[in-house]
């Protein structure tokens, strides 16, 4: 199995910049969506949240705040099964326990390797997700996270951002990467200034003043005093360009349902020419 998809990824890399696609830059989208796991009327909700996504056909949703228990099947396993996706669930909750918390990848192009990563400290419960996928004839990684929660948690998310840099590391090779999720952050706060090196905000790169109350992605429905984008497509700066990003669900449906307690993020991102990819 490992040497079959050693194989698969090698000959990927190799190709030559003319097979890589119909065209020399193809865009790649990408949501991303923290679905407040079962609450506040699931079976409704996810109706909604599946008829935008299978309208938008992105290449991939990142999902965080999945759920699967006993009398719950899993949340990104039941979208995807809608949409006609792949997926990939990552928790720190053990394999065989009934109830599973934690993020999910979906994707509708082939995947070549996936993975997951527990973010310290362990006893907050956060992981990072990895799906490499073909995208265009070549790998493209995708990495999906939900960070620390209180606001005054900014060290814990440091060290989480650490870690999540640090599998970035250890899985993406050289092929271009993509980061989505709930980072629990504005975008001001200072933790996040270690993702900047590698790293731009996909939305904040084609909106002035992203980081006012018209642009926050806490619902609020939900959230009355808080108006701060805390959702975020994160795009490799030397491997992409952005092209689009908005906001999603940001109204409900005419029956009056929300998607979820956060808005998604929708972001279009054109791959930059470059050599064949080796790892």
């Amino acid at each position: 199995m490992l040497r079959s998809l050693f194989g698969a990824l090698l000959a990927l890399m190799v190709v030559p910049p003319a097979a890589a696609g119909d065209g020399a830059t193809p865009e790649f989208t990408l949501v991303t969506l923290n679905l407040y796991h079962d609450r506040d009327d699931w079976p409704r909700r996810r109706e909604r949240i599946v008829r935008e996504l299978r309208a938008l056909r992105p290449d991939a949703i990142a999902l965080q705040e999945v759920l699967q228990d006993a009398a719950l099947p899993n949340q990104a396993q039941w979208l995807a099964q809608q949409l006609g996706y792949d997926w990939h669930f990552a928790s720190a909750d053990p394999p065989g326990r009934a109830r599973r918390f934690g993020n999910a990848l979906l994707t509708r192009h082939r995947v070549l390797a996936r993975g997951e990563s527990r973010l310290r400290p362990y006893d907050n419960h956060r992981v990072a997700g990895w799906l490499c996928v073909e995208f265009h004839g070549r790998p493209l990684n995708l990495y999906v996270t939900h960070l620390h929660h209180e606001q005054d948690g900014g060290p814990v998310r440091a060290r989480q951002i650490g870690d999540l840099l640090g599998y970035v590391e250890a899985t993406a090779g050289q092929a271009p990467s993509l980061i989505a999720g709930d980072f629990n952050a504005a975008a001001d706060r200072p933790e996040l200034r270690a993702l900047a090196p590698r790293f731009a905000d996909a939305y904040a790169a084609l909106h002035r003043d992203a980081d006012g109350a018209a642009h926050g992605t806490l619902n609020p429905h939900y959230f009355e005093s808080r108006r701060e984008r805390i959702d975020y497509v994160w795009y490799q700066r030397d491997r992409f360009v952005p092209v689009a990003a908005r906001i999603l669900f940001r109204e409900p449906d005419a029956q009056g349902v929300w998607a979820s307690d956060h808005f998604g993020v929708l972001a279009t991102l054109r791959v930059r020419p470059g050599r064949p990819e080796r790892r």
